[in-house]
């Protein structure tokens, strides 16, 4: 028996693993193993007000904070009867993009691009790229600041709260996001052309289901009641016990997800595959150019989803601030009609769908439970890392070789390991 281990895996948020274990030229086992210790934060969110669950809830992670804590507003303010006004709705739009471009840049450009030009890391690539990485770190830093001029500060800002915000940016302030994602557009549109020149091998490729939320005005987004699936089907978010399926696994800390029985994919490239057509603008064309059938079977290409999405991200944040500036008066905050309801609320975090579903009873939390994108991706990520390796066998690589293609692709998920572990116990083995 050989055995191929990674072990940690680098360039990813949280802690996790790969193992491979082969017999000759037959796959084995082929696992991505999530070591990180589990957080109980929906068993910890019951019994407290709505208030405090969204301040509790986005402390899941320090990356996807802004998504789980507007997941948990939806789900929240159905559950409560609660609807915000256009201005609220806005400046949830202007934080969510905000936290969009943080993530994408960080991964993208600086935990993904270095497999690609034969880097262990970032920081030997300034001597020959030192354009590239420079500037994510620009783009990155202008985003962390949309998310403390929306949230009040760049990680789990407290200024979003259950039915609007606690106060509202100056126009001024605004006006100056506004000229800086103008002035960062060329960047990210060269960026793109950087991922799409990159070698994206095949031989592991093979058409998987991808899934996304339906945005409400039917156009290219990150947020929506539905959920479009690349088969055709339009799915309340509801449903999402019966698309997603979650399963525990004897090695992982995180709950493995099939929809009817077939692994799936969330994330930009599924946005992409399933939304990309509606894309308009500098994005638009871009998608157009650059997408192909190949992005139906070959995970990498999500670092070039998440290349265009930027484009497109800092194309929305102009329109975004005008429909802000426009309403001058700031709403106040709107209270709850009723004490008691269930609520579902899905949002498109960086790396995928995710679902916050409550209870309330009597105004507190009665019940909570919580989908994340990545365990929604590692059924299909552990399906492409074993198509390539039963191909790499076949051509007696050395072993290096073998986990260098099992880390692209595992990488290219941009996995949010410490969301995915929100497990109470494990205690089934695999089927």
């Amino acid at each position: 028996m050989r055995e191929i281990l990674v072990e940690p895996l680098a360039r990813v948020e949280g802690e996790g693993g790969i193992t491979i274990r082969t017999e000759g030229k037959k796959v084995k086992e082929v696992r991505f193993d999530i070591l990180e210790g589990t957080r109980l934060i929906e068993a910890l969110v019951v019994g407290k007000t709505p208030e405090e669950d969204v301040s509790i809830t986005c402390r899941i992670c320090a990356i996807c904070t802004l998504s789980h804590r507007y997941a948990a507003l939806r789900g929240l303010e159905k559950a409560l009867g609660i609807q915000v006004p256009p201005k609220v709705q806005w400046m949830r739009s202007l934080m969510h993009l905000g936290e969009c471009l943080e993530s994408h840049s960080l991964h993208a450009y600086i935990l993904a691009l270095p497999d690609f030009f034969g880097y262990p890391s970032v920081i030997p690539m300034l001597d020959q790229y030192n354009e590239e990485v420079t500037g994510a770190l620009t783009l990155k830093k202008f985003a962390n600041r949309v998310m403390e001029v929306t949230s009040g500060r760049m990680i789990h800002g407290e200024n979003p709260t259950v039915g609007g915000f606690g106060r509202y940016p100056d126009r001024e302030v605004l006006q100056q996001l506004k000229q800086e994602a103008k002035e960062l557009l060329p960047f990210a549109e060269k960026g793109v052309k950087l991922f799409a020149d990159l070698d994206i091998p095949s031989f592991f490729e093979q058409e998987t289901v991808f899934m996304c939320c339906e945005p409400d005005e039917k156009e290219y987004g990150l947020v929506g009641d539905y959920i479009r699936i690349s088969t055709g089907e339009v799915v309340p978010v509801e449903q999402y016990q019966k698309l997603t399926n979650e399963r525990f696994v004897s090695h992982s800390a995180a709950k493995h997800c099939l929809y009817k029985k077939r692994p799936y994919t969330v994330g930009a490239l599924a946005r992409m595959n399933n939304l990309g057509d509606r894309l308009k603008g500098k994005a638009g064309m871009l998608f157009k150019k650059y997408w192909n059938e190949r992005w139906l079977r070959n995970p990498v290409f999500n670092n070039l989803a998440q290349a265009i999405e930027i484009v497109w991200g800092l194309e929305q944040i102009p329109m975004v601030v005008d429909h802000i500036i426009k309403i001058k008066e700031d709403p106040e905050i709107v209270k709850p009609t009723q004490r008691k309801g269930d609520g579902v609320g899905a949002v498109e975090a960086p790396r995928g769908t995710l679902y916050h579903h409550y209870q309330i009873k009597e105004g507190l939390v009665a019940d909570a439970n919580f989908v994340i994108p990545t365990g929604q991706n590692l059924e299909d990520c552990e399906k492409y890392m074993r198509n390539a390796v039963e191909k790499l066998l076949t051509e007696a690589v050395d072993d290096d070789a073998i986990r260098l293609q099992c880390e692209i692709i595992v990488r290219a998920y941009d996995p949010c390991i410490s969301c995915s572990t929100h497990l109470v116990t494990i205690e089934c083995e695999d089927e």
